[in-house]
């Protein structure tokens, strides 16, 4: 979800421990801040059903994108060229499938380490019929890093990434200015990078970063943006609306 902190999901677990030694003079920053061990996710196996057992087993091999050395090639891992948008710490899927059935004519890629996450999304897809879609579960910042190529991708979301509301545990927040310059690097012109967040202290620290990325644009004066449309309401935030919680959406462009 390199050397940031890293990519990105809902996850729930132990902490791995935290290197403070500096990075070294000389290496890459992305670099530095892999090998310091710096994550924004807890990866956990979590408990998985039979049915999502049968889904990696029988459909990873549809949907898996497997770490094979060297950049993909979109247009082979989809079998065509089209418009390609990925997204970073899907959950359970529920927002990449509604996007993907509503948007044939477009490819999907997601990244997500919580695995009975990925299985339930497999799941669904098969249950759809969903051809535009690839998952890969791995950290997101070395799939991108590693696996994309510049200036391919024609949007990033990150949607509800792990908000780490301690102060002590902000530098584990994915969204930092190396990350978002490696999403920047990714973006085709015009591309944009849409991020969303219910914790207002994130989201002011989205709003700062980014807006800092001399790569990117704010499309909303600077500000915040409203809603988009092709962001479906999943359970969770429907929840946190039944519950008062605010909800802070933010959309960059590369010029």
């Amino acid at each position: 979800m390199i050397a940031v902190p890293i990519l990105l999901t809902d996850c729930i677990g132990l902490s791995p421990v935290i290197p403070d030694d500096p990075a070294a003079p000389g290496v890459p920053e992305t670099a530095a801040l892999h090998r310091r061990g710096i994550k924004s996710f807890v990866a956990r196996a979590g408990r998985m059903t039979s049915a999502q057992e049968r889904a990696w087993q029988e459909l990873w091999p549809r949907y898996g994108v497997e770490d094979q050395g060297g950049l993909l090639d979109l247009r082979t891992l989809f079998g065509r060229e089209a418009p390609c948008t990925l997204e970073i710490g899907f959950g359970n899927g529920e927002s990449l499938l509604a996007l993907a059935a509503a948007r044939p004519e477009q490819d999907f890629l997601g990244i997500e380490v919580h695995r009975p996450g990925v299985g339930h999304l497999m799941l669904r897809a098969e249950a759809l019929g969903i051809t535009n879609l690839r998952i890969a579960c791995r950290d997101a910042v070395e799939v991108l890093d590693q696996q994309v190529g510049d200036a391919v991708l024609d949007a990033v979301l990150l949607y509800f990434p792990d908000p780490w509301p301690k102060k002590r545990h902000h530098k584990r927040r994915i969204v930092q200015p190396a990350f978002v310059d490696l999403v920047a690097r990714k973006l085709k012109p015009g591309g944009r990078f849409r991020l969303s967040t219910d914790w207002q202290n994130y989201a002011e620290q989205m709003l700062e970063v980014a807006g800092a990325c001399r790569a990117l644009e704010n499309e909303f004066n600077g500000g915040y943006a409203p809603r988009p449309d092709s962001r479906p309401l999943t359970r969770f935030e429907n929840r946190g609306q039944r519950l008062g919680h605010g909800v802070w959406d933010l959309s960059f462009r590369k010029p």
